[in-house]
């Protein structure tokens, strides 16, 4: 067994307990959204699990939750005083190491890396729960979309990634800046047209290019995720399908992925 084979299987040992970690952090958010009167709901493969699997799928080392964006600023402005002292939310507004534009409330007594993290890197790497704030969509051809927010997300993602000095980082610079210019242009301009029927993540982490019918969504409904209860959208067999597809399959074993090469639920 060479050293990568080696460190999937301590990681796999270990993703038990990271779930029940998880399910912690999450239940601390829940606890200061209920207190605040802050709305939220299981989003992704934790929303996927809660109906296939009536908790984590089996494989999955993370927790996804969604907010409207107005209910996410003020839960980023409670949750600081409101966390215990292990837990600390993190973005690029609180930890000056992040480049995603991703929130994630970290647990700091465990180490969590992913694919994209380095050992050297200096931002908190623990396990955590991703939260994904929502906003309106313009009404448009779910193929128009697709394409202008996959966009968004793909050059976000390659400007705001460690660069190097070479003639490779600056085309890329000029490529996806432009592109990411125009495409941010177009979607601002896009945005006052007609009714704004359905919602989704923010564009620069809507790198499925998905969207949800607002009215699948609200008024929230409760789910039953390991044991407990959590709020999910009023029309799971909808919001799933927009997001998976056929999301009652059960992908080979071949597909199955974890988010995490390594994983360490207490530090010392």
């Amino acid at each position: 067994m060479d050293k990568q084979d080696k460190l999937k299987r301590y990681t796999q040992q270990n993703l038990r307990i990271c779930q029940q970690k998880q399910l912690d952090i999450l239940t601390e958010i829940d606890r200061i959204c209920t207190r605040q009167g802050i709305e939220y709901w299981l989003d992704g493969g934790s929303l996927l699990g809660a109906v296939r699997h009536r908790g984590f799928i089996p494989w999955d080392d993370d927790i996804d939750i969604a907010m409207t964006l107005e209910d996410f600023k003020k839960f980023e402005a409670i949750a600081p005083q409101e966390l215990p002292a292990h837990l600390f939310l993190q973005n690029r507004r609180t930890d000056a190491g992040v480049r995603e534009p991703i929130t994630k409330i970290r647990d700091l007594n465990s180490l969590y890396i992913e694919r994209a993290d380095t050992f050297e890197a200096d931002y908190g790497k623990g396990i955590f729960v991703d939260i994904f704030p929502f906003v309106d969509y313009p009404n448009l051809p779910s193929a128009w979309i697709r394409h202008i927010t996959k966009g968004i997300s793909k050059s976000y993602s390659v400007l705001h990634r460690m660069h190097y000095y070479s003639f490779r980082s600056f085309a890329e610079f000029f490529w996806f800046g432009g592109k990411y210019c125009l495409l941010s242009l177009l979607w601002r301009f896009v945005g006052f047209w007609g009714k704004k029927t359905r919602c989704s993540d923010i564009p620069v982490l809507n790198g499925r290019g998905v969207s949800f019918d607002k009215k699948a969504i609200k008024p929230l409904k409760k789910i039953l995720f390991e044991g407990r209860e959590f709020p999910c959208p009023c029309d799971v067999h909808s919001y799933l399908t927009d997001l998976y597809g056929d999301y009652m399959t059960v992908p080979p074993v071949d597909k199955r992925e974890f988010h995490a090469v390594f994983i360490l639920p207490e530090l010392l």
